[in-house]
């Protein structure tokens, strides 16, 4: 029962520490220029941590809280991308200022103790 509860206190921990990581991304990237469109969108194929957009450009990001950026890159996996392409897909669907806008899919690595570090066209 207390390994349970141990757990579900770490996973709560991670949780809040994700959410977090999500808002410092968003804030860097107002401060880049970009106007953020949504956080944490959930479609039924998945969810989008952040989507942003500057111009005729849409970013839907990643992002990822890790000691390092190669563990920030190498926690978003192939599956992951797909997922996260297909919910951008069906974000773009119902979206009718949507036609004419490149899109991108980028990665922010939130690390200890440093700004976060943006991955333009990760995947």
């Amino acid at each position: 029962m207390a390994q349970r509860d141990e757990i579900g206190a770490r996973r709560r921990k991670a949780e809040r520490r994700g959410h977090i990581s999500e808002y410092v991304a968003a804030a860097y990237l107002l401060l880049k220029g970009y106007r953020i469109l949504a956080l944490r969108h959930r479609t039924k194929l998945g969810e989008i941590d952040l989507i942003a957009r500057k111009r005729d450009l849409v970013i839907f990001v990643e992002v990822k809280a890790r000691r390092s950026e190669m563990q920030a890159l190498d926690a978003v996996s192939y599956a992951s991308q797909k997922r996260i392409r297909a919910a951008s897909d069906l974000w773009l669907q119902k979206r009718k200022d949507a036609s004419g806008l490149s899109q991108r899919y980028d990665i922010i690595a939130v690390l200890p103790g440093r700004f976060p570090r943006h991955f333009q066209d990760a995947f």
